[in-house]
């Protein structure tokens, strides 16, 4: 890949909880990924869900940045 023409990475995403639909803006991390999230309003622990590398992919409005470079999700 060129990494002049490279998109940059998304950071940040729109986390929607499961159990009340609760929508926060999260700062990604770009050295790991999170597997659990617990939701500031209803208090419930959010998972990623089964295939998913972590709760962004799974819930978020953009994937993780792991993700975002094409990177195998075992690499988290």
């Amino acid at each position: 890949m060129d990494l002049m023409t490279a998109e940059p990475l998304l950071l940040e995403s729109v986390i929607t909880c499961p159990h009340c639909d609760y929508k926060k803006d999260e700062t990604m991390p770009v050295d790991s990924c999170e597997y659990r999230y617990h939701c500031e309003n209803c208090k419930e622990e959010i998972k990623a869900k089964a295939g998913d590398c972590c709760v962004y992919c799974s819930y978020g409005s953009a994937p993780c940045p792991s993700s975002q470079e094409g990177l195998d999700i075992r690499s988290c």
